[in-house]
């Protein structure tokens, strides 16, 4: 990957997950601080390309902070960017909101008995959740074809980098981004169709 240039709103960050790779947990109190805002704007973009009217997913708060304890356990990761921090905070609040969509595409009707979280939560409904699994259940046939397509994918439509960003993220060149979110959204396009 490409060295992340050196900001004061990037570079702490970078410093504090190299920290936190060496083995300084206390680099974590210090990193969810600086990160948090951009967390929580990229959980309601999560929890919005989810929709509304049905199940219960996890709220904003929820989403950020089970998302950030799966990233954070990922003790082998060669943090290297801030981009590529986002990038991964993104696949892991993707992977929470499709466990919830499976999780309720299993429940049975009945029972009486609501879990209610203490924030608000996002309603998705029946159809929104079946969509959810499948696109996840494409993006994962893509990565098993083409992991760079799919990491693209995870982090234009997921994290909502910019195509400067995910080139970043991933050490390619912008052009190469723009090339394969191309292919990559035709492909999901005519899979999902099928």
């Amino acid at each position: 990957m490409k060295p992340e240039p050196q900001s004061p709103k990037t570079e702490p960050v970078t410093a504090l997950l190299r920290r936190y790779q060496a083995g300084d947990s206390s680099a974590l109190e210090e990193l969810l601080p600086l990160v948090y805002d951009e967390l929580r704007g990229l959980a309601r973009m999560h929890r919005a390309r989810v929709g509304a009217d049905g199940l219960k997913a996890p709220g904003t708060i929820s989403l950020v902070h089970e998302a950030y304890l799966r990233l954070v356990d990922q003790r082998h990761v060669d943090w290297q960017s801030r981009a590529q921090f986002y990038c991964l905070a993104s696949r892991a609040m993707r992977s929470v909101l499709v466990d919830r969509a499976r999780w309720h595409r299993r429940q049975k009707r009945g029972g009486g008995w609501r879990k209610v979280e203490l924030e608000d939560e996002l309603v998705i409904s029946r159809e929104r959740a079946v969509e959810v699994v499948a696109l996840d259940g494409a993006l994962e046939r893509l990565l098993g074809r083409d992991e760079r397509l799919g990491r693209i994918v995870e982090c234009r439509f997921f994290g909502g980098l910019t195509v400067d960003q995910t080139a970043d993220a991933l050490g390619v060149s912008p052009a190469t981004v723009k090339r394969g979110w191309n292919v990559a959204r035709s492909w999901l396009y005519d899979e999902l169709r099928a």
